[in-house]
């Protein structure tokens, strides 16, 4: 009779690292020490033992997958797109990209390498660090946050002086209201809707155009038609200059501008906020006087300043606060991003060394990148990492057609054979976080975790920051900050962060706050903008082309028989990552747009129809689902499904910028919809 072999368990506790609010602690359970199951850490503050619901098929499917995972480098073998490749070694592979980065440095001029990269991984290291490499190229940058966020960022820092230092989520118990902005916490905040809102003993108060599950589970939801937000804040505004809930000492001591913003609100009546936006004159009363009566907390989300006026918008939404004074002290604030640098005291630009740069900074927008990388007086080279662009960039078709030019060098790092990697020269595989350590933190949540490794990395993948340090020595690269181990900045930023404690105590602990207390931002009456004050009215943003005010004008409506095309998050993606586990999709079944009933009804179309999206830039065909969930006049469709069938949603996205900060502005595509032949 044979004698079982042994089989040793441990476990191993880290942080998820994916672009989301919520930094979700984990516990990963190994046996032999290969990983055998990806769960949720009981003890973590945030996630309380449960990952969401993608995280839990993907970490535990393709993550695992070894027929799923690139474990070698592949050079190219066929057409472009084709995803013919064959498998080399690192030596062979890093030469010869090594070598046709150095021709192109020498001849067209390294501007011409163009990289992009976003947040298919947010912990520290393995974001930042393979910056250093493209600074000593001199690279071009395709701006990161143009594809998400960027007008947010500037029209706060506009009014604040940064979008980066937000609210303590921590707070929410001194807060009689929480206003939740353009953002939908059910898929994009799991844990913060299923425990962080409901927990809180304020009044909740949610304005989106899509009736969410965050959306129904509201005290009060506001529904306004896309592009109409600033109008909805001018009429709160008025409501609350009305009532008596201006803090006007507040305002004359920590702001300027309140005299400029004062008559411009005089028109601006509910009554002209229902014609403006479609949100009843009675519920915009009810939120002002809700709201106005503070503490109350204000959370901007990411989704809203992705629309023509976007970055105007985020600019009068964010005046809530500082006309009512909810901003320094408990239970009040606004929030649109909690950096790591602004909240946690690290230095993320040490990590990414702009220093090393060659020449000036050269960067492009995400919305043109179709564009630049179809001209080879531009673009000789393109790199993609922690990103899948085929997926997530407009201007889908022509932005294919530029990837399958022959003479475009393309190189993509990546754990999976991705879209964009189809299109490249060299593909390099690269670790998953379950494989080498870094910091991970949320952007809501004012802790920091460990990314603990649970397992040496699939086949002869290896970290980001390993691979830039060989690319680095291929190149004959010099420079000691390229050799820089992950151990050393790790240690560096955990010491700003959390002074005194290793990383060893760290990924013990799995994740800390950072302070024993709520953090009050602002309690001083301190900004750092120009003037040191909030500024409601900002010489900086008319020196820029914008209005010294923001402005209450709404968008117009589409033309008839033209919707407002909606493309969130869905709750089954983040962004593109986990659009190739098979568990997942089965969880999003078939792509889908989902009108209004009275839309689909003056189509004759029926739930279950096949339909063609189309617009000039594009046609899609969906299936059709009807809900009165959105507006009429709206259409909704969630973004970046990976390519089955050669398109997703961005395939009718002409790569719309928005008015501040070349940002994307695809909440403002409009489209038409009909039966498919």
């Amino acid at each position: 009779m044979s004698t079982p072999a042994m089989t040793i368990k441990d476990t191993v506790r880290t942080t998820c690292p994916r672009d989301c609010y919520d930094g979700c602690g984990i516990v990963v359970l190994r046996r032999d020490g290969r990983i055998a199951r990806v769960l949720g850490d009981p003890d973590h503050p945030v996630s309380r033992g449960g990952l969401c619901g993608k995280c839990a098929i993907a970490y535990n499917g393709a993550w695992l997958d070894p027929e799923r995972r690139l474990q070698r480098p592949l050079r190219r073998t066929g057409a472009k797109g084709a995803g013919a490749f064959e498998p080399v070694s690192w030596e062979a592979a890093l030469a010869a990209i090594a070598g046709r980065l150095t021709a192109i440095a020498d001849g067209p001029g390294a501007e011409t390498v163009v990289h992009a990269h976003y947040t298919g991984t947010c912990s520290v290291v393995a974001t930042n660090f393979p910056n250093r490499f493209f600074h000593r190229l001199g690279a071009t940058e395709v701006e990161p946050d143009t594809v998400c966020n960027n007008a947010g960022y500037v029209a706060l820092e506009y009014v604040y002086g940064t979008a980066v230092k937000g609210f303590d989520p921590r707070t929410a118990k001194d807060a009689r209201a929480i206003l939740v902005w353009g953002c939908n916490p059910s898929a994009s905040a799991p844990h913060a809707h299923r425990y962080w809102l409901p927990e809180a003993p304020g009044k909740k108060i949610v304005v989106d155009p899509v009736r969410h599950d965050t959306a129904r589970a509201a005290d009060l939801h506001l529904q306004p038609f896309p592009g109409s937000d600033a109008a909805l804040a001018f009429a709160m505004m008025h409501v609350l200059r009305r009532e008596g809930l201006v803090d006007a000492v507040y305002l004359d001591r920590h702001a300027q501008g309140w005299d400029e913003l004062a008559p411009v609100l005089d028109p601006c009546t509910p009554e002209w906020g229902e014609a403006q936006t479609g949100v009843p004159a009675a519920d915009i009363v009810e939120a002002a006087r809700i709201y106005g009566a503070g503490p109350s907390l204000l959370w901007i989300g990411q989704g809203l300043q992705r629309q023509p006026q976007g970055g105007n918008i985020v600019r009068a939404v964010s005046l809530l606060p500082a006309v009512t004074g909810n901003i320094g002290r408990p239970g009040a604030g606004v929030y649109y991003l909690n950096g790591k640098g602004a909240t946690r005291g690290m230095e993320l630009g040490r990590l990414s060394a702009a220093h090393l740069r060659r020449g000036p900074a050269r960067s492009i927008g995400h919305m043109g990148l179709a564009q630049h990388l179809a001209d080879p007086a531009r673009a000789q080279a393109f790199f993609c990492w922690n990103m899948n662009v085929a997926a997530s960039a407009p201007n889908q078709a022509a932005l294919l057609r530029a990837l399958a030019r022959e003479d475009l060098f393309t190189v993509v790092v990546d754990p999976f054979l991705t879209d964009t990697a189809r299109y490249a020269d060299y593909v390099l595989p690269a670790a998953t976080f379950l494989e080498f350590d870094d910091l991970a933190g949320s952007y809501f949540h004012i802790s920091l975790g460990a990314q603990a490794k649970a397992a040496e990395p699939m086949g002869e993948s290896l970290p980001n920051a390993e691979i830039f340090r060989r690319l680095a020595r291929a190149m004959g690269y010099e420079e000691p900050e390229l050799q820089e181990s992950d151990r050393s900045m790790i240690d560096q930023q955990l010491a700003l962060a959390l002074p005194g404690t290793s990383f060893e105590a760290l990924a013990a602990a799995g994740t800390l706050p950072v302070g024993a207390e709520p953090a009050i931002y602002f309690a001083d009456g301190q900004f750092p903008t120009p003037s040191g004050r909030i500024e409601i009215a900002s010489a900086a943003a008319e020196a820029a082309g914008h209005g010294r005010l923001p402005s209450p004008a709404a968008d117009p409506r589409p033309a008839a028989g033209r919707l407002r095309l909606l493309t969130p998050a869905s709750r089954w993606l983040m962004n593109s990552s986990y659009g190739n586990d098979a568990g997942i999709a089965g969880k999003l079944g078939a792509a889908r747009v989902i009108l209004h009933p009275d839309d689909a009804a003056a189509r004759g179309l029926a739930a279950g129809d096949r339909v063609v999206v189309h617009n000039p830039t594009g046609r899609l065909a969906l299936e059709l689902g009807v809900a009165d969930i959105v507006p009429r006049g709206v259409a909704l469709s969630d973004k970046s499904r990976w390519l089955d069938g050669g398109a997703n949603v961005n395939i009718l996205n002409p790569g719309l910028e928005s008015d501040m900060g070349r940002s994307t502005a695809l909440h403002g595509v409009e489209v038409e919809v009909a039966k498919a032949a």
